[in-house]
């Protein structure tokens, strides 16, 4: 038999032969993510056991305090944050979630024009300070159009996720029970920061003008679209089955290929790999210490 033939069997009997570990898992519902959930990935060593978290910001926390599961889809301020805290998380260069943020700070039309020049002394809502939305749109505004994010009033409706964090002086928090829409449509707020969702009315329009053509010149600056949530792993898990971790990568990667992504001649908005995500991550990290998000500068390598 020949040798190659002969380890490739071999390692074939192996891999059959190997005890199955199976993961706790907890990422969402994607294109690149349903071709795992739908069972079309398999592995001879690894099960993926996937818990259904809606919406998905709700697994930070009971990752980032309680390691309650193996891997998980997390924010990538979230993650930064555990790191300069010592958490036991670990990134593996998997993108979850990227889109352009250019249009996620609306402001109500029907009292008057409001832009990036106009913000100062303004009350900005937005979700938690450290929603890494905010953190994307406030670097923008801040290193593209010269706004001082210090000279607005940050108002939020949530603590962040990691406990040992302080929003910075000056972030003020609302009572109990607000919503954000509808003080910003009530003039209690003059702009407001959103996520993936959104709100349908009309009155509510984009700071920033025009925001698909500005994502596409900020695009063509940065090479990059912006990530919000990447996978991260347990330390625990990292040093006791590494080949459990790389087997998970090796699937999530299978899963993008199956989806067909990204299309011919479209923007990769799940990078993968540490090349493909350097810029991105090193972008973000500038901004979180501007923001005083972070205590100090974070080198890719560590996370």
């Amino acid at each position: 038999m020949p040798g190659g033939q002969a380890a490739d069997e071999q390692k074939h009997f192996t891999m059959a032969n190997a005890p199955v570990t199976t993961l706790r898992i907890a990422i969402g519902d994607y294109p690149h993510t349903l071709p795992l959930k739908r069972g079309e990935i398999t592995s001879p060593s690894l099960k993926l056991d996937f818990v259904d978290v809606k919406p998905m910001h709700k697994a930070f926390k009971p990752m980032v305090t309680e390691y309650a599961y193996d891997a998980s889809e997390m924010a990538l301020i979230i993650y930064l944050q555990a790191k300069i805290y010592g958490k036991g998380l670990r990134l593996l260069p998997a993108a979850m979630l990227a889109r352009f943020q250019h249009g996620t700070m609306l402001f109500n039309a029907a009292r008057g024009k409001l832009g990036p020049s106009d913000l100062a002394g303004r009350r900005i809502g937005v979700r938690s300070y450290t929603q890494t939305t905010g953190a994307w749109i406030r670097g923008i505004l801040q290193n593209d159009y010269g706004v001082d994010l210090n000279r607005a009033q940050w108002v939020t409706f949530e603590d962040g996720h990691v406990a040992e964090y302080q929003d910075p002086p000056g972030v003020i928090r609302t009572p109990s029970g607000q919503d954000m829409t509808q003080m910003l449509i009530d003039g209690e707020l003059d702009a407001a920061i959103y996520g993936a969702e959104l709100p349908k009315d009309l009155r509510l329009q984009s700071v920033i003008a025009d925001p698909d053509t500005a994502a596409r010149a900020w695009y063509c600056k940065h090479g990059l679209v912006p990530v919000n949530h990447i996978v991260v792993v347990t330390d625990e898990l990292a040093r006791a089955n590494p080949q459990a971790v790389a087997e998970l990568y090796r699937m999530l990667e299978a899963g993008k290929k199956a989806a067909g992504l990204p299309a011919a001649g479209q923007i990769d908005t799940a990078p993968f790999g540490k090349e493909a995500n350097q810029s991105c991550l090193e972008l973000l990290i500038s901004y979180a210490v501007q923001q005083k998000l972070i205590s100090r500068r974070l080198d890719v390598a560590e996370l």
